[in-house]
């Protein structure tokens, strides 16, 4: 085994599981898929979503959600990618923009915050190019423990950024991702940051399926993202679970066995 990953190193979420500190593992998962301004990527590809736009799969998060989609690479970081410098990562984005013709690109899969140098070199590559936006998903995690780092990001006049949240309380937030519960306010300090910052962003959240989030959960939710901010709860992107093969993978290591298709979605908190 490589000697950077330790056998407790988290991988599933699973019965009797033990939570972990999701600041820990981004110190533990950087040491694998950055290497100085280097980064870990699986693929660089077009997609459909937001009308078109070249993406750039990256390796390694600080979660471990039941519902995740991504490829295995989160669990097992050291057996997946290839290491990319800015430049490189922003080659292959140009290449596919160029060949989809579309003017947008974004960073995907995994936790796209993690290595800051990297990050931060390709934002500045894209804030000289043709292309017109960068979207930028995360978990909120780094964001919320460190202010400079949104600081740096708020010079970057073409970056969105997408802040996916994971739970409505601090029990199913540990429940969900494996994460310490007092983890729970980290994202929500992330989305303070940003308005401070004057970035541009929206928040996400797995809220439009009763399989995953409670009513009451879902309520909670809410009521918090309105105690920051009321207009974060008009803005809401709701979302639902979708069967992707990692996904009940994931989904069945945690015990969870959810009904296909889904019956019931939600009204959207936009009314």
């Amino acid at each position: 085994m490589n000697e950077k990953v330790t056998r407790e190193y988290p991988r599933f979420v699973v019965p009797g599981f033990v939570p972990f500190d999701p600041v820990e593992l981004i110190k533990r998962t950087e040491r694998i898929v950055c290497s100085g301004n280097q980064r870990k990527y699986t693929n660089f590809y077009a997609t459909g979503v937001y009308g078109g736009i070249a993406t750039g799969y990256t390796v390694g998060c600080c979660f471990r959600c039941i519902f995740c989609w991504v490829g295995l690479g989160r669990e097992y970081p050291e057996k997946h990618g290839k290491f990319y410098s800015p430049e490189g990562a922003f080659h292959q984005l140009s290449w596919v923009g160029e060949k989809y013709a579309t003017a947008k690109l974004r960073i995907s899969g995994a936790e796209p915050t993690l290595g800051k140098e990297h990050l931060l070199g390709l934002l500045g590559l894209v804030e000289e190019s043709m292309f017109k936006l960068f979207i930028l998903e995360t978990n909120g995690v780094y964001f919320g423990i460190d202010e400079n780092y949104v600081k740096q990001v708020s010079k970057f006049k073409k970056v969105h950024v997408r802040v996916s949240l994971k739970a409505g309380t601090p029990e199913d937030f540990t429940r969900k991702t494996g994460a310490k519960p007092e983890a729970f306010e980290i994202p929500f300090n992330a989305i303070r940051n940003l308005i401070r910052y004057d970035v541009r962003f929206h928040v996400a959240a797995m809220s439009a399926d009763p399989r995953i989030m409670s009513p009451t959960e879902r309520v909670a939710l809410l009521k918090k993202l309105h105690d920051v901010d009321s207009a974060l709860v008009k803005g809401l992107e709701e979302e639902i679970v979708d069967p992707y093969e990692t996904t009940l993978l994931r989904l069945g290591k945690a015990g969870c066995q959810l009904k296909w298709p889904l019956k019931q979605v939600y009204r959207s908190a936009a009314g």
